[in-house]
């Protein structure tokens, strides 16, 4: 039996104990009695359990434990950093052109330009191992301090001196003229490149090296520009010492070789040496020496 039932039995059996005659409806007796009880039949009221067909009609939402739906809004998907190039190969789509309209002109970088630039690094002596630092050479060996222009100062080392700086050894003039025909800003390594290929262009050299052959003539259009390159007698164009046509071959197809190997395998991020401080300090000189390696003979390699 409810609550509400008992106490309604209770209310009655009470009612029925009180005779008529002795209460009066304005007397007080009846309103002492009637208040707890009528209070008691509110709570039992509200205690009672709602009837079933209340909540007819209504649907609940079912929650289940085992839903994959979130309530959070999804997240869109991060964009990975795509991958810096392996050495300076620096692969581009496109054909050689200004990058945007109105911007300056740049070439675009193959495996057969990156592998005829650093034959040219090779001969000149600023090969370095493939390293950046190749790009602060001096000529005579020593190092610029900074990248930020050429040092368009004068080295005098045995019976020759020069004013040669950089990976492609540019002179001064030589210099001036490439980067005000192709806005370059700053001597980077990306600079010195795009100027090369502007002096490889220049001497109509360009196309031959496209084909992807080092060839005699390759070389001998490329002797006024570099002393280190061969005419096609051998010899330097400026009397100078000069590599053998046979070493450069040998440098050029394994560099290219090596660089069409990394074409088509995956790009993985470079891990950059660690910055010798400061730079000008014997210590780091010493170390920046023994990078670029001893130093090569006047004839051959």
């Amino acid at each position: 039996m409810s609550l509400f039932r008992a106490l309604l039995f209770a209310f009655v059996g009470l009612t029925t104990q009180i005779p008529s005659k002795s209460i009066a409806p304005s007397s007080s007796v009846c309103s002492t009695l009637a208040l707890p009880l009528f209070s008691l039949a509110g709570v039992a009221l509200a205690l009672a359990p709602l009837p079933a067909l209340a909540d007819a009609g209504k649907l609940k939402p079912q929650v289940s434990e085992s839903s994959d739906v979130s309530l959070l809004p999804a997240l869109p998907p991060v964009p990975r950093a795509p991958a810096m190039p392996r050495s300076r190969l620096a692969m581009l789509d496109g054909n050689d052109g200004t990058i945007s309209p109105g911007g300056p002109f740049r070439y675009v970088i193959t495996p057969e330009r990156r592998a005829l630039l650093n034959t040219i690094r090779f001969a000149e002596g600023t090969w370095a191992r493939g390293e950046d630092l190749g790009y602060r050479v001096m000529f005579g060996g020593g190092l610029m301090g900074g990248l930020e222009r050429h040092p368009n100062r004068v080295i005098y080392s045995g019976r020759y001196a020069s004013a040669a700086a950089g990976a492609y050894q540019f002179m001064p003039f030589t210099w001036t003229m490439a980067s005000q025909k192709l806005g370059l800003a700053g001597f980077g390594p990306h600079v010195q490149d795009q100027a090369a290929l502007f002096l490889i262009q220049r001497r109509g050299a360009l196309a031959l090296a496209d084909r992807g052959e080092f060839t005699p003539q390759l070389a001998a259009k490329l002797a006024p520009e570099w002393a280190s390159f061969p005419t096609l007698a051998g010899y330097s164009y400026y009397g100078q010492p000069v590599k053998r046509y046979t070493a450069l071959k040998a440098f050029y197809e394994q560099s290219l070789a090596q660089l069409k190997t990394l074409a088509e395998a995956p790009q993985e991020p470079v891990v950059e040496l660690p910055t010798c401080e400061p730079v000008q300090s014997l210590r780091c000189r010493l170390q920046a020496l023994d990078r670029i390696g001893p130093k090569p003979k006047s004839l051959g390699i």
